[in-house]
């Protein structure tokens, strides 16, 4: 192994470490770490910004100025009563309704846009009710990358292999990994309902003050309302039709962000720019920039190798060693590069004729966007919600995260497995 490869390794390992045991704030250890990987050459300034997804930044400040704009409006307030009422104020079916909202707003929209939506309505609820915003937290992050594995657009990693592979519909993508996702979706939510039943309690008198709250009234600014439901409308429908534009997802959602300060004034410009979760935003360029290491120097590249040669050929080993691989290395790795890199390995097995390459790339797609469930740094929506979660005085730790979500990840992926093999290997 070339001496720069071990460095990056080095590196790599130890910004996890330092990350998982949470002594020194993450976004300071990654911004440190890529920092690290520059100082020792292993990449240069300019490969290094070449590796930050400017799309996924700009999309994620561009739905926080939206986020936060609307939140003036009290709109979040209403969703938060009219969501409790019609489940009679139990904080177990209201866990239930946020699930599932979470998941198939994330299929429709993509994950990150979805709990920038959701985890104000979570945290609204829970004031009202007195019950532990945590499960409900952990809870829209799991749903929201189940719910990202639905579709084309849910998630990064299937965006990557639609654009890749054109025989690849949008429908396609429904047809073979939204029912899996639902049935991996339901297991997930039986498994919360079990583990926090006892947890969830709250009075009935809490519950009657639910019951009992006028939700129209929570709206402050019919005005202000108008202007944000109207933008927040052509900003989703910008997602749904960004391909056929040619249009990045940041660059739609920054064009709702600035329509929407253009609309209603200099008043909310400081205001909505300083609660973009900066942190947030520069842990992912630390990290980005450690995992340009990891992919310059050929590690990711060489260790994906490896693993697809161990199988011989054989369709069942490739299929089940992709989906497990990609699982395990996107729960820890930024599933991005990760598929950037397998795109090409399975392009050449099928110009080989390995393999049916269709299993492959569902094995591939179920993988990556699963696993994202493994870690808190496995996906940006997990670490969307843990930034928003850190501000409103609830952090979710790593190893908190870890201790559910990897769980559940595995079984996810072998419920996944047995899909795989009963639909097409067989």
């Amino acid at each position: 192994m070339e001496y720069q490869a071990i460095i990056a390794i080095g590196i790599f390992l130890i910004s996890y470490a330092l990350i998982t045991s949470e002594k020194i704030h993450r976004t300071i250890v990654a911004m440190l770490g890529g920092i690290t990987m520059l100082i020792f050459g292993i990449v240069d300034q300019e490969t290094a910004i070449h590796h930050i997804d400017f799309n996924t930044l700009g999309l994620l400040i561009g739905m926080m100025i939206i986020v936060s704009i609307t939140s003036e409006t009290g709109l979040f307030k209403f969703l938060a009563i009219w969501a409790a009422k019609k489940a009679k104020g139990d904080p177990i079916r209201i866990l239930i309704y946020l699930g599932l909202l979470t998941a198939f707003g994330s299929a429709l929209l993509d994950n990150v846009t979805t709990v920038l939506l959701m985890v104000p309505v979570a945290f609204s609820i829970t004031r009202q009710l007195r019950v532990n915003p945590l499960p409900y937290l952990i809870l829209l992050i799991i749903a929201s990358n189940i719910g990202g594995t639905m579709t084309m657009i849910g998630d990064p990693p299937n965006i990557m292999i639609g654009s890749a592979v054109k025989e690849l519909t949008f429908m396609a993508f429904i047809n073979n990994l939204t029912l899996i996702c639902v049935l991996i979706l339901i297991v997930t939510i039986i498994i919360f309902v079990f583990l926090y039943r006892k947890q969830l309690q709250t009075t009935e008198e809490l519950k009657a003050g639910i019951m009992e709250s006028v939700e129209k009234s929570e709206i402050t600014d019919t005005g202000l309302l108008k202007k944000c439901l109207g933008i927040l409308a052509l900003t989703i429908g910008g997602f749904f039709i960004h391909q056929i534009l040619h249009l990045e997802s940041a660059t739609v959602a920054l064009t709702g962000a600035f329509l929407l300060l253009l609309l209603t004034g200099e008043h909310y410009l400081e205001k909505s720019l300083s609660r973009v979760e900066w942190t947030t935003i520069f842990f992912f360029i630390g990290l980005f920039v450690i995992v340009s290491g990891l992919v310059e120097t050929g590690v990711i590249e060489n260790l994906a190798r490896q693993a697809v040669d161990l199988t011989g050929g054989n369709e069942v080993a490739t299929a089940m060693l992709i989906l497990w691989l990609s699982a395990i290395a996107s729960a820890f790795v930024d599933n991005i590069p990760f598929v950037a890199t397998m795109i090409p390995l399975i392009q050449d097995m099928g110009n080989m004729g390995v393999a049916n390459l269709d299993t492959l790339w569902w094995s591939l797609a179920l993988g990556a966007c699963l696993g994202g469930n493994g870690s808190l740094v496995g996906a940006s929506a997990n670490l969307v919600v843990a930034g928003m979660a850190a501000k409103e005085g609830h952090p979710i730790s790593f190893i908190k995260f870890l201790k559910i979500g990897f769980p559940l990840m595995l079984l996810s992926i072998v419920i996944s497995s047995i899909y795989i093999y009963l639909r097409y290997l067989i």
